[in-house]
């Protein structure tokens, strides 16, 4: 028998099957190549112009846009170096709603200039430093290049929402925002509550209906939902509304019980009272002033035919969350069950329910037009789900960029006029500065010309000259010319009303710079063995297939 040795260093430390990485070469340079894998990625989609991808997840469901916070989620980026990043984006998703592809794209673009420092000679450290002193330094410019007067804006004059909104919406839907922005922002100046802070989100609605074109898009004062009407009641107008959310139905007690029956006329008698209690409930909900009953779970057949007697509309949401936005769109108090006497206070008031047959599939229209903030519903037609889909992404960043200007409305200029601009005073900050933090100062103002760079490539326009031509007329003290894509020039962007929030740039940065500096820092990975045993597609030799 053969002498054992025993495991020395981390090997014997660690559980067999674990992986190690340490040093600039394995551990930095490693995680920055998977984050720049990340970024190239999701780089050709910056931009109007940008190119969709095509993505099918775990669950064979096919996602064909350029949506970058779909990419990335739907990607399961599986290296935990990259998945920081993803993070980012994430973040940058929750916080303002768009500009996520501008943080992994331009954390990429910094990590590329980190690997060459690297490679130069220069610490990490150095790197982390000279990263930290521009994101102070950029925070101050970009304070700077605010448009003036932007800081003070009525959020309900929709020319105002629509020049902000205009760009997010046309880097998703290139070509439709005109006929998008006014419809978005109708929609959210609808549901604004009077402190414009406190917007929610969730109060505009999105339905996607099969058919039709983008002209055919509207909004609806309520909300729009797929599918009939329970009874034969198929229109009714100012009424008022009883919100069940358990069902309407004869109820089952909590306690078993047994009936004995002695002869036939019991057993009618049996069925009789079942009946009559029925409709007791019914009646208090008709004698109630009541017209609609909207019930949460299934409603049954004694029941409807009493709603059907009493003339009352009957509507069955399935989702419990449809059906809390229904509350809130009409005013109604959700009750649990039908009870014998319904108080006037828990009913709800609508304008007009309706069942209106849009492009083939039947949608009841639950209009409240004087009913204030409460929920607006964007009607999108398109001709196939993945159309509909991205529209929804857009409409979606249209929606969430209202919410970021209601809190803070400055502008900046877009078309990548405030990155070349970026770019020209972090390169004379960084002449500046004295110690080696310098050539990372100058490596992220360089960085910025990815954004340029890559808006013009993805026009199909000549990088190189359109870059060198925004550089000169910088210099020249026009720090409002940015890309005009359709004319494949430079232009002063006020003219072309391109503009970006404030906060959607100073977050998307920050992130990007933050989660850099993260991956910069970790110079060991250390993996443990995976858990669990074999998986459901390494499976042990000699095991067949079910099929």
């Amino acid at each position: 028998m053969g002498l054992q040795t025993q495991p020395y260093g981390i090997q014997g430390m660690l559980k067999e099957g674990h992986k190690h990485f340490s040093g600039v070469e394995e551990a930095v340079i490693k995680n920055i190549d998977a984050c720049k894998q990340l970024s190239t990625i999701t780089r050709t989609s910056l931009g109007p112009n940008g190119m969709n991808k095509m993505v099918i997840n775990h669950l064979d469901k096919l996602f064909v846009t350029s949506d970058t916070a779909t990419i990335v989620n739907e990607l399961e980026v599986q290296h935990p170096a990259a998945k920081l990043l993803v993070l980012a984006g994430k973040a940058q998703q929750e916080e303002i709603g768009d500009g996520a592809n501008l943080v992994v794209s331009f954390a990429g673009e910094l990590l590329q200039g980190a690997e060459e420092l690297i490679r130069m000679g220069l610490h990490p450290s150095d790197i982390i430093i000279g990263y930290t002193k521009a994101i102070k330094k950029l925070v101050e410019i970009l304070e700077g290049l605010v448009e003036e007067g932007s800081d003070i804006m009525d959020v309900r004059n929709k020319e105002e929402v629509i020049l902000r909104m205009r760009a997010p919406v046309a880097s998703k839907q290139y070509g439709q925002e005109d006929i998008l922005c006014p419809l978005i922002a109708d929609a959210c100046i609808q549901v604004c509550p009077k402190n414009p802070t406190n917007f929610n989100v969730d109060n505009v609605r999105v339905a996607k209906l099969l058919g039709g074109g983008l002209h055919n898009c509207t909004t609806v004062r309520g909300m729009v939902l797929k599918g009939d009407t329970v009874g034969s009641v198929k229109r009714i107008e100012k009424a008022k509304v009883v919100v069940i959310a358990g069902g309407v139905d004869t109820t089952a007690t909590e306690t078993k019980g047994t009936v004995l029956i002695h002869s036939a006329e019991q057993l009618e008698n049996y069925a009789k009272t079942e009946e009559a209690k029925v409709e007791e409930l019914i009646k208090a909900a008709a004698d109630s002033g009541a017209k609609v009953i909207v019930s949460g779970a299934a409603v049954g057949e004694m029941a409807l035919h009493f709603c059907e007697r009493y003339k009352l509309m009957v509507l069955k949401i399935g989702s419990k969350f449809e059906l809390r936005r229904f509350c809130r769109t009409t005013g109604a108090v959700a009750l649990l069950k039908l009870g014998s006497v319904v108080n006037p206070d828990d009913l709800g008031y609508v304008d007009s329910i309706s069942v209106e047959e849009i492009g083939g599939s039947r949608v009841t229209v639950v209009r409240n037009e004087q009913g204030g903030n409460s929920v607006t519903t964007v009607l999108l037609r398109a001709s196939t789900d993945s159309i509909l889909d991205d529209l929804e992404r857009a409409v979606d960043d249209g929606v969430n960029t209202y919410k970021a200007l209601c809190r803070d409305s400055r502008i900046v200029p877009g078309a990548a006029a405030t990155e070349i601009e970026l770019a020209r005073k972090l390169k004379e900050f960084s002449f500046t500065e004295t110690g080696l933090d310098q050539y990372a100062i100058a490596k992220f103002a360089e960085s910025f010309e990815m954004i340029p760079k890559t808006l013009a490539e993805n026009a199909g326009l000549n990088a190189m000259e359109i870059i060198s031509s925004l550089y000169a007329e910088h210099s020249a003290g026009n720090i409002k010319v940015g890309i005009d894509l359709e004319g494949g020039a430079c232009k002063d962007v006020s003219t072309l009303k391109i503009w970006d929030l404030f906060v959607t740039k100073f977050h998307a940065l920050k992130y990007a710079a933050d989660a850099v500096c993260t991956v910069l820092r970790v110079d060991q990975i250390i993996m443990s063995k995976p858990a669990g045993g074999p998986g459901r597609r390494d499976q042990p030799a000699g095991m067949d297939n079910e099929d």
